[in-house]
């Protein structure tokens, strides 16, 4: 149980360390991919929820 603690602690102190050295480093260029990402998330969706209308469409007049 002691030495489970102790590697928690351990683990959480790395994970804080390596937070607070990337905190300052941003990607330039950020923006811009998460507005191309969004948009293409976007078509996506609606291409997806379009064509399970139609199946479902499809499926209540023909079968059933």
């Amino acid at each position: 149980m002691t030495f489970g603690l102790i590697l928690v602690v351990i683990i959480l102190l790395g994970a804080l360390f390596s937070t607070i050295l990337l905190f300052g480093k941003g990607d330039d260029d950020y923006s811009n991919a998460a507005k191309k990402n969004t948009t293409n998330l976007s078509v996506i969706y609606i291409v997806v929820i379009l064509l399970s209308f139609i199946a479902v469409g499809v499926y209540i007049k023909w079968f059933t």
